[in-house]
């Protein structure tokens, strides 16, 4: 089965993806240099206690998405496959080498909005275990549901999801939020 099909399954936390992370952005920067200028773990697998697929979401931050060959070619010389069917304008996307644990790479511009939404909200989430843990339930009930349809899984997680992004920014205004230092 193609991993694009693979059934939605969403697993306890593990204790083990912040250690599996600093292993890839250590990989990554090594291939990467200074052309990153920052590397950090997103996603829900990067938030202690938070329930998620077991897929590794790397961001790392350029000068810019052009030329892509800067970033492109050295992904790939370490065996990440560039998605070209990704069309989101707002990043690049590489998939882990064949025969790797399942990592995304999301290449975005630095200061880019994306960029910092990825990051807010994973500060929030980790900020408030009491909103991951609802929004870990939410995704279990919802893979539960939508085990075979990603696009409707995805579809379906969007009202919770902007609903803590708008908790989110609400407290990045409160606490004065601004990115941290990058992770790798």
């Amino acid at each position: 089965m193609p991993a694009e099909e693979d059934p939605i399954v969403i697993v306890s936390y593990d204790v083990r993806w912040p250690e599996e992370f600093r292993g890839l952005a250590a990989t990554l920067r090594r291939a990467l240099g200074d052309r990153a200028l920052r590397i950090d773990h997103v996603g829900s697998t990067a938030v202690p206690e938070l329930d998620a697929k077991d897929v590794i979401d790397v961001q790392i931050s350029v000068a810019g998405l052009d030329p892509w060959e800067n970033f492109r070619v050295p992904l790939e010389r370490i065996g990440y496959i560039f998605d070209a069917s990704n069309d989101d304008r707002t990043q690049r996307f590489f998939r882990e080498p064949l025969g790797h644990r399942r990592t995304h790479v999301h290449v975005r511009a630095a200061g880019s909005f994306d960029e910092q939404l990825n990051l807010l909200f994973r500060d929030f989430l980790r900020a408030h275990p009491v909103a991951a843990r609802g929004y870990a339930l939410e995704k279990r009930a919802l893979a539960e549901r939508y085990r075979d349809d990603r696009e409707a899984y995805v579809r379906a997680k969007q009202p919770t999801v902007w609903r803590l992004l708008i908790e989110a920014h609400e407290w990045s205004q409160a606490v004065g939020w601004s990115p941290p230092s990058r992770d790798a």
